[in-house]
Parts: C-alpha cells; sequence; structure tokens
C-alpha cells in the first residue's frame, strides 16, 4: 500500500518510529566529515551508501521488534538546489542523489514491511538563524525542484524538517499538494516556545493551513528539547495538528549548540519520559524520533516508554 494513494497509515492509530540526529551520528559517532552537514554527499559512492545503510538498520529494527511503523526519512535534508551548488554539484547530479537516497529507503522495507517513506526536505538556508527569508511563491518555486524528483520516485510522502518561519513551510506544503504528495511540515523552535522567527506555534500552523488548499497531512516539532515546547501546546489546533516529535537530547539553546564543539547527548531515560508525558499533551501524537544529538538508545527508550 502506498500512503500517497491513501489516508495517511498514522490515522489508524498504530505508532511510527523513525531515527534520530542522522548528521550528529554520523559526525561525532562515526568520525565522518559531513560538508555543510549534507548526509546526502555519502551517496556518492557505494562505502558511503553502506555507512547510510548501517545507520539505519537499528531504527527499523527497533520498529519491527515491537510491531511498530517506521517513516523512513530520506537522508536529503541538504540536498536542494542552493546547497548542490555550494557543494559544487549540478543540477542532474542533484536529482540522482536524491533518487539514490528514496532508492535505499526503499531497501528498509525487505526488512520490514511497515515503512512509509519520506522525502526529507531541509531549510533553503541556516536551520536555525535564516539569513534570507523566502516568500511562499519562492519558497514554492525553490523546493518544487526536490519535491518533483520525490514524485517521480517510490517516496510516499514528504517532511521537510526543521522549519524556521511559516511562509517556507507554506511553499512546501504547495509544491507538495501540486504533485499529489501528501506532506508533513516540521517546526523548530527557540527555548520560549516560539519559532526562530519570532511567531508563535500555534499561529504559524494557523497561517499555513490558511494558505494552502489542503493544507499538510499533520505537523511536527523537531530540533528542540521537550522543555522548550511543553508550555505551548495548550491551543486547540496545536493539540489536534501535531502528530510527531523528533526532540533533541539536549536542552541547551540553538545559539548554545552552534557553539558546542562536543556532542550533549542527554539523558534517553529522561528524554523518554518526556516523550510519555507529551502522550498526554498531544492526543494524536504518532510519530516519534529524534534530532540532534540523539541515537538508536534515544529512540528505543522513547519507544519503550510510550508503546508499554
Amino acid at each position: 500500500m502506498r500512503y500517497r494513494d491513501h489516508l495517511p497509515q498514522l490515522d489508524d492509530g498504530r505508532l511510527f518510529l523513525t531515527d534520530g540526529g542522522i548528521e550528529t551520528v554520523l559526525i561525532f559517532h562515526e568520525g565522518l566529515e559531513l560538508p555543510l552537514f549534507a548526509a546526502f554527499d555519502l551517496l556518492k559512492d557505494e562505502a558511503g551508501a553502506e555507512m547510510l545503510r548501517r545507520y539505519y538498520a537499528p531504527f527499523v529494527s527497533e520498529a519491527a521488534s515491537r510491531g511498530l511503523g517506521f517513516v523512513a526519512e530520506s537522508p536529503t535534508w541538504r540536498a536542494s538546489p542552493r546547497w548542490a551548488r555550494e557543494l559544487g554539484y549540478s543540477a542532474e547530479q542533484l536529482d540522482g542523489f536524491n533518487r539514490r537516497a528514496i532508492a535505499l529507503m526503499e531497501e528498509l522495507r525487505a526488512d520490514h514491511p511497515l515503512v512509509v517513506i519520506s522525502g526529507c526536505i531541509g531549510p533553503s538556508d541556516d536551520g536555525y538563524n535564516p539569513a534570507e527569508r523566502f516568500s511562499a511563491d519562492a519558497a514554492e518555486a525553490y523546493h518544487a525542484t526536490q519535491i518533483a524528483t520525490f514524485a517521480d520516485t517510490a517516496a510516499d510522502m514528504v517532511s521537510a524538517i526543521t522549519m524556521t518561519y511559516a511562509e517556507e513551510a507554506i511553499g512546501i506544503t504547495r509544491a507538495a499538494v501540486a504533485v499529489g504528495l501528501p506532506v508533513a511540515i516540521s517546526f523548530t523552535v527557540e527555548t520560549d516556545g516560539r519559532l526562530p522567527s519570532g511567531q508563535s506555534l500555534a499561529e504559524a500552523l494557523a497561517q499555513v493551513d490558511r494558505e494552502t488548499d489542503a493544507g499538510p497531512a499533520y505537523y511536527m516539532i523537531n530540533c528542540a528539547h521537550p522543555t522548550h515546547f511543553e508550555t505551548v501546546l495548550g491551543d486547540e489546533l496545536v493539540r489536534t495538528r501535531v502528530r510527531g516529535v523528533r526532540a533533541n537530547a539536549s536542552a541547551l539553546s540553538h545559539a548554545e549548540l552552534d557553539e558546542a564543539t562536543e556532542l550533549d547527548e542527554g539523558d534517553p531515560a529522561d528524554l523518554a519520559s518526556r516523550y510519555s508525558a507529551l502522550t498526554a499533551q498531544l492526543p494524536n501524537l504518532t510519530v516519534l524520533g529524534g534530532c540532534c544529538g540523539t541515537d538508536q538508545r534515544h529512540v528505543a527508550a522513547i519507544a519503550a516508554a510510550v508503546n508499554d
């Protein structure tokens, strides 16, 4: 069954796991250098592809062992035109990277049939403090390139991760809807629970829903510790529309993380207990994973705390 041809499988109440902080795992645990934080660059050769297979394997195994679904987010957070140009790749090479990434995610279904393949999209600028903000129309035109590639692959949906302002999320949503792909929008927040743009989470969700024809399939929160956003979940729109959380292991601010030279892995057990508490505030929470500093240990603890 293809996600794009049916109502989201997440609607049936099944829990879905996803992965952790892929870039921080590859850099700090595996000792790799990721130019511009671009994991997709590993797909330039078979050795890099094999490294990515080893990264995803324990997350898929965790989901399968618990009878949970798995959202396979492709390693393409940086695989959009601006970043490809800065890395010296042509448009044709970029298209190939995105296709290889989705093909890699297809392999995961051989080990676990309950895999939803998501083409992962990142921001066009810095993930914490963008120097340039697109209009919704400019964002739609920019991200349509990557989304068009995903629409021509086995991708079931797209997920826009670490969105910092509403207009870029609106453009991505419009581009995905135009090619018939469901889209999840994941906003990041600062320590006060507001987007880096200063807008509240509730206002951002309302704006994206209002200014897109069909709206995203659901929303997520990522790249922030639960202590940064647990106090802003009372709005009814947030409660009903947020279905996924990919939190940071660290409670540090974005600015502090940018300056850090060592990985803050936090406490997996504490993070898991906070996810368990979030289920009372977010009744539709069904997609669980991690972001910066998290790895398989964190996701396994989260799965145990919420599923058990």
